[in-house]
């Protein structure tokens, strides 16, 4: 039986068709740009990386001129998602990005742009379609967004260090509360940039080894957060690494996940956000899970997390969370409870927090805390001792990650620095127009795809159930 060979070449900056089922013809083969149809595999391409070999059985109605089975190459130039890409850590560098977003200027002249938005919308209207003005973006994707929350990471290797399970899910709690602060910059309510399709974002932080151990025992550094407290010898580190990649535009799916190897702890996270209208405000749904995996003692957290309001949109608009997440481990039974409360229409304080932690199986309360998620935190154990964690006085290890020239064309940095340029330079119809470049490629890519019945393939993520994993988990490889 004799065989032929369809090569997909694809234009110049990368290929949009990849054989799927019964759907291809070779007359419709031969019409599209750059298509070559072979008797062999062209010399050259056949040990080359970037080939995808894939069977199709193609019925004799629809290729009659081909005999079954039909090889089909599609050659990966430039693909986006053609495959994980090694990251060398080598190549890091600390971050030196501003950290504080700029006001949002004269707000006479946006107001108008926000009333005239305002005037289109309904209550409870979702927002995932709406172009928002992009002066109130925050120079960074949702995706180093995520990458932010994890500015404490010696909080987040020290539960492993605790001594019971009991100490473990208090130490997890504590991380917990204390991540949100740094992820958001400043109290000015900015959007992150919508991550694009295939879009992802490597870091990573060194912990000194003499900084990361059990809180519960040991009293706070008394290092401020305007030190970076570094190691001089990366051989007296951790390395904790992190990778994000937006695996899905609708709905708009993120997927984050780090791990420490020496410390035998991941992280492996989906989330879906979903904006509504809500009158003078915005609020941002965090549809999805998180699971902290402590592989040492075969334990697995899983939290979910708080939804996010944009308020006084039409004068200075600020954020605060709102609503109640849960943290549980099956193997121990320990559940934790915390409801980030939304300030009261009259009175009141914002950013509140509460939380409880619980042994379920003798319903007994081993942890309380209370106070602000951006501020002081005081946390009461069940022995009746206290302690208080100032968030704004903790550590901020700053992230490492390779300088723009050294990334690839869909990692954040690079993909957004036109719009990011544009945006320190306050010029808002520059930067929104290279925004709406970014987006109108990523329709354009969109509409390829579903013309071709082809679906996305992310590079690091695959679905799993009603989620998504990372690719090479520790706990799949340790």
């Amino acid at each position: 039986m004799s065989t032929r060979s369809v090569v997909l070449l694809g234009d110049s900056d990368r290929v949009c068709y990849v054989a799927r089922e019964n759907v291809v013809s070779e007359g419709l083969l031969t019409s599209l740009p750059g298509v070559l149809i072979h008797d062999t595999v062209p010399a050259g391409l056949e040990n080359t990386s970037l080939l995808y070999i894939l069977s199709a059985e193609i019925p004799d109605a629809i290729m009659p001129s081909l005999t079954l089975p039909c090889r089909i190459l599609v050659a990966l130039t430039q693909q986006p998602n053609s495959g994980p890409e090694l990251v060398l850590s080598e190549e890091e560098q600390s971050d030196n990005e501003d950290k504080e977003e700029t006001e949002l200027g004269a707000m006479e002249d946006q107001r108008s742009v926000i009333l005239h938005l305002i005037s289109q919308l309904k209550l409870g209207m979702d927002l995932t379609k709406v172009v928002l003005p992009t002066f109130i973006l925050e120079k960074r994707s949702l995706l180093e967004m995520y990458a932010d929350f994890m500015a404490h990471p010696d909080l987040l290797l020290a539960i492993t260090a605790g001594a019971t399970p009991e100490e473990r899910v208090i130490s997890f709690v504590e991380y917990y509360l204390t991540a949100f602060h740094e992820g958001r910059k400043g109290t000015l309510a900015k959007k992150p940039y919508n991550p694009i399709i295939g879009e992802t974002f490597h870091c990573s932080w060194e912990v000194p080894k003499d900084r990361v151990k059990s809180k519960r025992t040991s009293p706070l550094s008394p290092v401020s957060c305007h030190e970076h407290p570094l190691a001089d010898d990366p051989g007296k580190s951790y390395k904790l690494r992190f990778v994000a990649e937006q695996v899905s535009h609708h709905p708009p799916v993120s997927c984050f996940y780090c791990e420490c190897k020496e410390k035998r702890l991941c992280v492996n996270t989906h989330v879906w956000t979903k904006s509504k209208f809500m009158g003078m405000s915005v609020g941002v749904s965090m549809i999805g899970e998180g699971v902290l995996r402590l592989l040492d003692h075969g334990e697995e957290y899983v939290f979910t997390l708080p939804s996010a309001y944009a308020r006084s949109i039409l004068t200075v608009p600020w954020v605060e969370l709102g609503g109640k997440v849960n943290i549980s481990c099956a193997k121990t039974g320990y559940s934790a409870t915390v409801t980030f409360h939304t300030k009261p229409f009259y009175g009141g304080k914002v950013h509140r927090v509460t939380a409880e932690v619980k042994h379920n199986p003798t319903n007994t309360i081993v942890c309380k805390a209370h106070g602000e998620w951006n501020g002081t935190l005081e946390f009461t154990y069940s022995n009746g001792e206290t302690k208080v964690i100032d968030t704004t006085a903790l550590p901020v290890y700053p992230k490492k990650l390779r300088p723009l020239e050294k990334q690839g064309p869909m990692e954040s940095r690079n993909l957004w620095q036109e719009v990011t340029h544009y945006l320190r330079l306050g010029d808002m119809d520059a930067a929104t127009e290279q925004k709406r470049r970014l987006e109108e490629k990523q329709r354009v890519e969109e509409r390829k795809r579903e013309t071709l019945r082809t679906p996305w393939r992310p590079k690091y993520f695959i679905p799993e159930g009603d989620g998504w994993v990372y690719f090479n988990p520790l706990w799949k490889t340790h």
